[in-house]
């Protein structure tokens, strides 16, 4: 038995196969069988209360489907469905209303496609709540290999994930070159961790804004400014170690003014997504981008340390900023999409203002949040901290640096990708059991100064980190109205700026007490914390 809730709906009317429920901006024909479930209902919404006739509910509209099928499945009562045979001759396909933005529809694989609603009729894909569109649904969890990258089939998509890719690349290179090349001049963590809080403090401070920004303008060209400001960051920052003026003020005045891009890059990036692809490939997509930045982690960071002891941290930094700039070029492929959810007469604050209020009325989205910031907190830090690990806990290089950090990268992809191939099915325990995998492997790191075994201890953490990291952003995504979609993943995106509250005090411990202490007992606080939200919060582990 499905569930809805039934706040503006009147009690339905049997009328034949076909019932029908009619306000001033919606109607919805409903098909379906109570007993097996199949074919799924069917839900068809007009912004018109024009043509409210039997001819609605014709076979050939029936079979267009508006909103993911596990959207539909808890959107509505079986009890409501009519058991007449006549009426089960309509199988799901069809694209999703989202094929209004990207223009690239495609049916359901396995079932025949059908011709669209007219276009003097538009659609929308109507609203339902966050924690009954997630946790009412229980769906197999059946591993589709065949399609874990149909996402990539729309081209729109495919071409804004190029171009994170690029950017991804180059950020992943920069994270090892640059905290390696502040460690190499100045020797100090302390240092190395103020470094990494003036990247990490815009966001903090500037994550709404561009989340605000995000609802308001075009998002595309929103990205492709944080692109640009990347790229040349890069190529500065080269010329200056290639000049021999490079001093660690300039890396992080670098780190702080590519914050602040991507404080209004990354909001944007994050809510264009559903407005590329259908509803029921929304994980799908963010899987595939944590699939990216997982391949890009086993990669990149090799590459990053090769060409950092063969060719020079300056020959690194001149490869990143080509990864930027190339990363414009091909976003600039994708359509304008989104923005103009808010008006441009209200001002930046209230609509700021809006967006935290919008979060404070979701219990859900405030729980993945705060789940999300502990991650940042407690988690994040060993990344930012991994040349302590490597100089002073297993006393090697930076190829050995690269080894280690693809290790993980290779778990990540792997967790992604099996994120990816599966149906949406008990995600709310696949994140928490995410973060314990993620909460041991540190605790592993932690106590055992070997580098052999830190390279295998570095799995368990890549699955549960790219696991949790993939989950807990979708399904924010998932779970927000799109009108405020910008703000709340300007919310979201904040815990990259409270990453500070972890990286500055553990730095700080670890040149006093050692790094292995500092990481340890970080991974005893997410440990604790996640049992704590395993626990008390009902409603996360119940989503599907």
């Amino acid at each position: 038995m499905y569930h809805r809730r039934r706040s503006w709906h009147p009690p339905p009317s049997r009328s034949g196969c076909c019932q029908r429920a009619i306000e001033p901006q919606a109607r919805e024909c409903i098909i379906g069988d109570a007993e097996s479930h199949s074919p799924f209902c069917e839900v068809f919404l007009r912004r018109s209360s024009r043509n409210t006739g039997d001819e609605a509910c014709q076979p050939a509209e029936r079979n267009h489907v508006l909103g993911s099928v596990q959207r539909k499945r808890s959107a509505w009562t079986g009890s409501e469905l009519s058991d007449d045979p006549d009426c089960n001759d309509a199988e799901p396909t069809g694209p999703s209303d989202s094929a209004g933005h990207n223009g690239d529809a495609r049916p359901i694989a396995g079932r025949p496609s059908a011709p669209p609603i007219a276009a003097d009729q538009p659609t929308s894909r109507p609203e339902t709540s966050g924690a009954q569109a997630s946790s009412n649904v229980r769906s197999a969890p059946v591993a589709t290999w065949r399609n874990t990258f149909r996402s990539l089939s729309n081209r729109n998509f495919l071409f804004m994930w190029l171009g994170m890719l690029g950017v991804m690349a180059g950020m992943q290179m920069q994270m090892l070159a640059r905290s390696y090349l502040v460690y190499d001049i100045t020797g100090s963590a302390s240092l190395l961790g103020v470094v990494a809080a003036a990247n990490a403090l815009p966001m903090l401070g500037l994550s709404m804004f561009g989340g605000a920004f995000a609802d308001r303008f075009d998002r595309r060209r929103i990205i492709q400014a944080g692109q640009a400001v990347f790229a040349t960051l890069a190529l500065v920052i080269g010329i200056a170690i290639y000049t021999d003026t490079i001093t660690w003020v300039h890396l992080m005045i670098a780190a702080a003014v590519q914050g602040v891009s991507f404080a209004f890059m990354m909001p944007a990036r994050q809510a264009i997504v559903p407005h590329l692809v259908e509803p029921e490939n929304l994980t799908n997509a963010m899987a595939l981008n944590s699939a990216a930045m997982s391949a890009l982690t086993l990669a990149a960071p090799a590459f990053a340390g090769l060409l950092y002891a063969y060719a020079g941290p300056d020959n690194v930094y001149f490869v990143i900023s080509g990864l930027g700039y190339g990363a414009v070029v091909i976003t600039s492929k994708v359509p304008r999409t989104g923005g103009g959810s808010t008006s441009r007469k209200n001002s930046m604050l209230k609509e700021v203002g809006a967006g935290l209020s919008y979060v404070r009325r979701s219990p859900l989205i405030l729980a993945l949040m705060a789940m999300g910031v502990a991650a940042a907190v407690l988690a994040m830090p060993f990344r930012m901290l991994m040349p302590l690990f490597v100089v002073d806990v297993y006393h090697v290089g930076p190829e050995q640096m690269g080894l280690l950090v693809s290790s993980m990268g290779a778990a990540s992809l792997i967790g992604a990708l099996f994120v990816a191939s599966l149906s949406n099915w008990r995600r709310g325990m696949l994140l928490i059991i995410g973060s314990f995998l993620s909460g041991f492997a540190l605790l592993l790191l932690a106590t055992v100064p070997v580098y052999v075994a830190a390279i295998f201890f570095m799995i368990p953490l890549g699955l549960g980190d790219s696991s949790f990291r993939t989950l807990n952003q979708s399904l924010v995504v998932e779970n927000t109205d799109d009108r405020f979609r910008g703000r709340v993943m300007g919310v979201f995106m904040m815990n990259r700026g409270l990453m500070p509250l972890g990286v500055l005090p553990t730095s700080i411990m670890a040149d006093f007490l050692g790094a292995q202490f500092a990481i340890g007992l970080l991974a005893v606080l997410l440990l604790l914390f996640t049992t704590t939200i395993l626990v008390t919060q009902k409603r996360v582990r119940e989503i599907a």
